[in-house]
């Protein structure tokens, strides 16, 4: 966890439930609490005219998001919407200012997850410039793969669908369709009852 749970509730924090599909910010409100996921998934993202989705990240438990609007006191330019039911702790942001003035451990602690984030970030960023949706593919779950600690040959399950997938490389999901069926060919992934292994 980014911040003590505790110190979140002893500060003002509430515990708020959403459920799948749910949204808990959108895009051009008014950032006004911090939020650290107790349990579920988030995905962070924009959708575009045509109805594309981009998804920039899936914070989850433990993991706070969206907190660097609060300093920069700008408008959100992405949504936050539940993937799964979440728990999330939801503290105001003159409290959440208030407890971390307390304490500069407090605001390092911060500081040392957004920027382990931000290198991902940068990686899935890159990402979006390559054209070969094979690499684009490969280096999305290894991506994914690395920072959850998994290291051996197929050990890591991808945990989101082809249409999310999609969204997160920026392809359609039939060029990922395809793609990840030549990558099965090819051995670098392992697909078992529908399931992407790496």
């Amino acid at each position: 966890m980014v911040l003590n749970e505790e110190l979140l509730f002893s500060s003002g924090g509430e515990l708020m439930h959403y459920n799948v599909d749910e949204t808990i910010f959108s895009e051009g409100d008014s950032p006004r609490y911090y939020f650290q996921i107790i349990t579920g998934t988030v995905k962070i993202n924009n959708y575009h005219e045509d109805g594309r989705e981009i998804i920039h990240s899936v914070p989850f438990d433990g993991h706070c998001f969206a907190e660097t609007f609060i300093f920069s006191n700008k408008d959100y330019p992405i949504n936050a919407i539940a993937m799964t039911d979440c728990k999330v702790i939801r503290l105001e942001k003159n409290k959440f200012i208030s407890m971390i003035n307390s304490s500069p451990e407090l605001l390092m602690n911060l500081y040392t997850f957004t920027a382990e984030r931000m290198h991902y970030r940068y990686i899935m960023l890159s990402n979006l410039s390559i054209t070969d949706p094979r690499t684009k593919i490969t280096r999305l779950i290894d991506c994914f793969k690395t920072y959850n600690d998994f290291t051996g040959p197929y050990s890591y399950q991808f945990p989101f669908t082809r249409q999310q997938l999609a969204a997160f490389t920026g392809l359609s999901v039939e060029t990922v369709i395809r793609t990840v069926k030549k990558m099965e060919k090819e051995k670098i992934v392992k697909i078992e009852t529908g399931k992407i292994f790496y």
